[in-house]
């Protein structure tokens, strides 16, 4: 955000600057479930729904995971969420007390360590290196665990590294929480936005998994603040109350026009736009190494590439600064996602046309080229 901030001064001031720093689509809402929001409003749906979120929604959740995974899922085990941020503090509110410990893949999303540590929890994090796929193991797991460990937290894709689970790895990670009576938090917010392989959750295979996800990224609604997570049966009952006193309502709008993110015609169009950000890994993948950027793990979903960028310095903060003054191209610093060894990995996030994305590398070349 603060890499944003400066941007958008440089901006202001009169400066060209390539957006490469947020994880925001650079697609609008589909049309369809724009409309649907403004029926929405004109009908005057505007007051507070169910805590849990309209019986439609979750219904329409349930069938499009029997649509798009095979799985028979009850609509009563789906909680929508004012976002997956909401999500993940439900299920780590649920899960967790005051003095509990978190093992969290490292690097990982900035935020969960915050949610942990908001909720009086202990975050634990489990560094993970490129040769595993920047993702845990269930050996890794098992080691780290203790008396005091509560739950796991995973996402696949993950963020920042867009990598993906093996999904016998995944299946082995769940019997060594489940064997020491944890709880499994899977982030599959990304989980549509795949590029090699069909789409998987977590829920195939483990059905007791807690499973957070998003209308944010792969329906292109970030501003919209609409998610969901499916919990076991027995969960359904706290969480709610949970949810009530925390949040008391997602989005009444939000919803509705979420409906129409299952139409056919939506999936086309959502379908296109993955091909489209397959196409831009694809050159960046092609691009960064020749910039001395390497990428040590090959990113097979979302829209992240995360580099080693030691090359040019072991300060990523230093080295991103740089780039956004010197060549109007705005990164991510990697300490931004580890502790560890964030200070030698930039994240880049391709949410920008292949125009602009071979306009960035050009930037990047002709600084690199000048001992930038």
């Amino acid at each position: 955000m603060q890499v944003l901030a400066d941007a958008h001064a440089l901006e202001r001031r009169g400066a060209d600057v390539i957006h490469l720093e947020v994880g925001e689509p650079d697609f609008a809402t589909p049309e369809a479930i724009v409309e649907a929001g403004r029926r929405a409003l004109a009908g005057g749906r505007v007051r507070y729904t169910a805590a849990q979120g309209t019986d439609d929604l979750r219904s329409g959740i349930a069938a499009d995971y029997a649509r798009a995974y095979g799985l028979s899922l009850d609509p009563e085990r789906v909680v929508i969420t004012a976002g997956a941020s909401a999500g993940i503090l439900l299920a780590l509110a649920a899960a967790t007390d005051a003095g509990d410990r978190v093992l969290l893949p490292d690097p990982g999303y900035a935020c969960n360590r915050q949610f942990v540590s908001a909720l009086g929890a202990l975050p634990v994090l489990l560094p993970v290196p490129p040769e595993q796929g920047f993702q845990p193991t269930a050996k890794q797991v098992a080691a780290a665990w203790t008396p005091e460990t509560r739950a796991l937290m995973l996402a696949s894709p993950a963020n920042p590294t867009g990598t993906v689970l093996d999904p016998d790895e995944l299946a082995a990670i769940a019997e060594v929480v489940r064997s020491r009576g944890g709880v499994l938090i899977v982030d599959e917010i990304y989980g549509r936005l795949v590029f090699d392989q069909a789409p998987l959750t977590a829920l195939s295979a483990i059905p007791d998994a807690i499973v957070v996800n998003s209308f944010s990224k792969y329906y292109a609604m970030t501003g919209w603040r609409l998610g969901w997570m499916v919990v076991p049966a027995a969960w359904v009952e706290p969480v709610r109350r949970l949810a009530q006193n925390l949040f008391v309502a997602p989005s009444t709008l939000a919803q509705a026009a979420a409906l129409a993110a299952f139409e056919p015609g939506t999936e086309a169009v959502l379908q296109a736009r993955v091909r489209e950000l397959a196409a831009r890994r694809d050159f960046l993948l092609q691009a960064l190494p020749g910039l001395g950027l390497e990428v040590r793990a090959r990113p097979e979903g979302a829209f992240y590439i995360y580099t080693d960028s030691r090359v040019h310095g072991g300060n990523s903060e230093d080295l991103c600064r740089r780039i956004l003054n010197e060549a109007g191209v705005a990164l991510t610093p990697g300490t931004d996602f580890s502790p560890t060894s964030g200070a030698g990995h930039v994240r880049i996030a391709y949410t920008q046309p292949l125009v602009r994305l071979k306009e960035a590398m050009e930037r990047l070349q002709a600084l690199f080229s000048r001992g930038g």
